[in-house]
């Protein structure tokens, strides 16, 4: 089941508690990669995470919102110039390496083909390229609320989103977690949103967040063993093909001669 794009912008831009969920995780984002440090990357984001990648669009060389189609696409950013497309899950308009930064929302938990879609996104990213998964945390209340879009599709716990990530031949980096308060509009949640996450990072174990982070790296490894050899040929080998010297005629007409003479009486 994938989500619909009007039930997201109404979500993130129009009501109070998803503004809020907007700002805590562009703020995680953030965190790990400074919009400033993204001078001349080509940064994208798949599913739904235009709301993440507003901060790179004055630093970055290009920044694209790829939208799944069976979600819908919106245009964006409003009143600027587009930089959204609908693509297909598994095969995205983006050159083979050509991205330095990726970031999935709302992209992996509803895909009809996760371990596909993964093999795009290495595809996609260069030697050394990031991605940032935000995915439902399987263990949290967002998971189990209808009225978010966290509650649609399937949810992970860290392990699950590493072992699959891990199997796509990327490498974990980074483990986090967000949204610490609960999926309510009451106005005393959605005021103490930032003092629930500074106090849920500290004590994780007792807060559980409603959402998992992971980063992780695409590393592409020289092949291994001893290769093919080069050969260089030694002097000797360089002159094997010429024949030894004769002697000339007038070495064999002079030993003929003597020889000759020898047998003549004087």
């Amino acid at each position: 089941m994938h989500h619909d794009i009007a039930d997201l912008q109404r979500f993130y831009y129009q009501r109070s508690i998803g503004r809020v969920v907007q700002r805590v995780l562009r703020d995680r984002l953030l965190a790990r990669w400074p919009a400033a440090q993204a001078q001349g990357m080509a940064v994208a984001g798949f599913g739904f995470a235009a709301p993440m990648l507003r901060p790179y669009l004055t630093h970055a060389r290009r920044v694209t919102a790829l939208m799944p189609g069976p979600q819908g696409v919106m245009g964006w950013p409003a009143g600027q110039p587009n930089h959204s497309v609908l693509c297909d899950e598994t095969a995205w308009p983006i050159d083979t390496g050509s991205l330095d930064r990726l970031v999935i929302l709302h992209g992996l938990e509803t895909s009809d083909h996760p371990d596909a879609l993964l093999a795009e996104a290495w595809r996609v990213l260069g030697p050394g390229g990031r991605m940032l998964i935000m995915v439902p945390n399987r263990a949290g209340l967002w998971a189990a609320s209808d009225g978010t879009p966290f509650g649609l599709g399937r949810s992970y716990t860290a392990g699950q989103l590493e072992m699959q990530t891990r199997r796509a031949g990327f490498v974990n980096d980074w483990n986090g977690a967000a949204l610490y308060i609960p999926p309510s509009d009451r106005r005393f949640w959605l005021r103490s949103a930032q003092f629930w996450e500074r106090t849920g990072a500290r004590i994780s174990r007792v807060l559980i967040a409603g959402v998992v982070l992971a980063e992780l790296t695409k590393q592409v490894h020289g092949p291994a063993g001893s290769g093919s050899g080069v050969h260089v040929p030694s002097p000797i080998e360089v002159l094997g093909g010429i024949a030894r010297p004769r002697p000339g005629r007038q070495e064999v007409a002079r030993g003929g001669g003597g020889h000759g003479r020898a047998g003549l009486p004087r």
